[in-house]
């Protein structure tokens, strides 16, 4: 019995081991290929026009905080109580204005994050059915992307797909 149990263990075994080296794997450079896709480069310069428009009304508005809480160093000797809370509350209003402006342009949520998203989401859907017509076509079970995949130390120049997606793509070299 004891026998039988190793013997079906083992074989179970094989039969895994088979199915894993039957699979094909293909790697892409993603870096590579977007740098070849012209309205990538458009959209990456858009973006990074955008982001220093919006950087500079936020650093206007920390540096008029600045210029407020100087102005309020040098007048403080002149202050009555009431004044100097009335002057730090502006103070701390208008830093926190710009924290806001901030937060709205550059957060998580902010409207750069959406108008990336929004810009770059086509292109990207683009590249994924580009990569899986390919793999339908040449039966890769599995496509990883080399700029991303920090694990890869080495990987055969023979299985990277980018040149054939770029192709799919219509931007051959």
């Amino acid at each position: 019995m004891k026998k039988i149990c190793i013997l079906g263990s083992l074989l179970l075994l094989c039969s895994m081991t088979s199915r894993i080296e039957a699979q094909k794997f293909a790697l892409i450079d993603m870096e590579r290929i977007l740098k070849n896709i012209p309205a990538y480069e458009m959209t990456n310069e858009q973006l990074n026009q955008l982001s220093t428009k919006w950087q500079s009304e936020v650093e206007a508005l920390q540096q008029e905080a600045q210029n407020m809480y100087k102005s309020y160093q040098s007048d403080m000797v002149f202050l009555s109580a009431e004044m100097k809370t009335k002057r730090e509350e502006e103070i701390f209003k208008k830093e926190q204005e710009a924290l806001d402006l901030k937060r709205k342009y550059f957060g998580t949520e902010g409207e750069l994050h959406k108008k990336r998203e929004s810009l770059m989401k086509p292109i990207q859907d683009e590249i994924y059915e580009a990569v899986k017509q390919i793999s339908d076509e040449k039966g890769y079970q599995v496509v990883v992307d080399r700029a991303s995949a920090m694990s890869i130390i080495y990987a055969s120049p023979k299985i990277d797909i980018s040149d054939e997606v770029l192709l799919k793509l219509g931007y051959s070299k």
